[in-house]
């Protein structure tokens, strides 16, 4: 699969400006046989309107931006699992997360790499194993879950 853009991004994930947090799509391998995963990355930049307030003098992107970036990445695996037959009204919520750990602050001008492997799916519940990183050094790692939810029309 070549990479996918913005606007690509934009016909799988219901996210937009300010919330969308992955700039690029670069491997998805939807394949379970094969081990289905993405990479994708979020560049981070002073101009994020979080770094206002965490922290003044001393940017970090908060931890729970990070997991948000991982679940975004996550539900678009889930996303495209499913393939050309999937129900376009059903979107993925984040549901939880375990074995949270942050290794590293995230600050302005890293490229974070977010990973997802697919785990297992259940009754609408999916998790994944996921790993963001900076520079080749882990900044988080965590089990995600997220939740298929149909919209309502």
């Amino acid at each position: 699969m070549s990479p996918q853009h913005t606007r690509d991004i934009y016909q799988v994930l219901p996210h937009r400006y300010p919330f969308l947090l992955i700039d690029r799509v670069v491997k998805v391998e939807t394949d379970i046989e094969q081990g289905a995963y993405i990479e994708a990355y979020k560049n981070v930049s002073i101009n994020e309107n979080f770094f206002n307030g965490h922290f003044p003098n001393h940017p970090v992107m908060p931890g729970v931006l990070t997991l948000e970036a991982l679940a975004q990445s996550a539900g678009y695996l889930g996303m495209m699992m499913e393939g050309d037959e999937r129900d376009r009204q059903v979107i993925f919520y984040f549901a939880g997360s375990d074995k949270v750990r942050f290794k590293r602050p995230v600050e302005p001008g890293d490229k974070l790499i977010l990973k997802a492997k697919f785990i297992s799916r259940r009754r609408g519940i999916w998790r994944f194993d996921c790993q963001a990183l900076v520079d080749g050094e882990v900044a988080c790692t965590a089990d995600i879950i997220c939740a298929e939810k149909r919209l309502e029309a």
